[in-house]
């Protein structure tokens, strides 16, 4: 019987060794690092401008949600159980109407139809189009700790902190434009050999200059676009499944905000009044990685 005890007493003593040696892995510091491609799903709580939508006959339900940003990764040790890492990705979703347009006569000039003017159905073949885009842009660098579990698996919590870049482009084509119109001059003539632009005007333009406007253009594009700053902190567990490749899964809160006035035309006209706007929604990364 005490040789039984022994034996019994020397297993459990061994078992313990080994586990406690495989959750304390490694006891001392250690290097290594990895890049490889890692998509980011992100379901934002609201897009900016999003509600306005509607106004152009466009459904905001139609963006895709989550919204999948394409993008790569790296990580690499410095000291300790010390990690640091870079992201940069880019995203974009849209959604597209082509509305049944109606003809009417404006008999008081005011640019909308009021009841009882005259109106019918616009029946040619060709009708405008409306669509919209969103994209998301981020380059973010990281810090995080890392927790080893076993001797191929680690938990590890961090955060992103980076520049990011939202835009909402909304484009209203009247018809399919040809490529020769694209490179047109909207404004008037060119004088290829003085490189003056000839404006055309009325009589009374002439005497008395206006604003020079643009003229008939087969399409209207409008682009709003602000930089912020964006903060995403989060929870990642890394598994080494082969000898130089790995897989990386990462769960974190997207924060990153706007603010009221930052939102430019067209990337250089700023919009005075514009409101302060959040991205900010639960996010999805994975990493398929080549390293260690």
């Amino acid at each position: 019987m005490p040789f039984i005890m022994k034996n019994i007493l020397l297993c459990c003593c061994l078992n313990l060794s080994f586990l406690f040696g495989q959750f304390s892995y490694p006891a001392e510091d250690f290097l290594g690092g990895g890049i490889g491609y890692s998509p980011m799903y992100i379901k934002l709580d609201s897009l900016p401008g999003a509600s306005y939508l509607t106004n152009l006959g466009l459904n905001p339900d139609n963006f895709d949600d989550p919204l999948v940003i394409h993008g790569g990764e790296g990580f690499a040790h410095v000291t300790g159980r010390w990690r640091i890492g870079g992201y940069a990705g880019m995203g974009r979703t849209s959604t597209s109407t082509i509305p049944e347009v109606m003809i009417f006569i404006d008999a008081n000039s005011n640019g909308t139809w009021d009841e009882g003017e005259l109106s019918k159905t616009y029946d040619e073949f060709v009708n405008p189009s409306i669509s919209a885009n969103f994209t998301f842009l981020l380059g973010a660098a990281s810090v995080e700790y890392v927790m080893p579990l076993l001797q191929d698996l680690e938990l590890s919590a961090g955060a992103l902190m980076g520049l990011g870049r939202a835009g909402m482009a909304i484009n209203q084509t009247s018809s399919n434009p040809k490529w020769s119109q694209v490179f047109s001059n909207v404004y008037g003539s060119l004088d290829s050999t003085t490189g003056a632009l000839y404006y055309g005007v009325t009589a009374d333009e002439y005497e008395n200059p206006t604003y020079i406007r643009p003229g008939p253009v087969p399409g209207l594009l409008r682009d709003v676009s602000s930089a912020f700053f964006n903060f995403q902190p989060y929870v990642a567990v890394k598994w080494q499944f082969l000898e130089r490749l790995g897989l990386r899964i990462s769960v974190g809160f997207n924060k990153g905000t706007v603010s009221a006035g930052s939102w430019k035309l067209n990337g250089k006209t700023t919009i005075d009044d514009s409101p302060t706007s959040a991205l900010a929604g639960v996010a999805f990364r994975t990493m398929f990685y080549i390293g260690l």
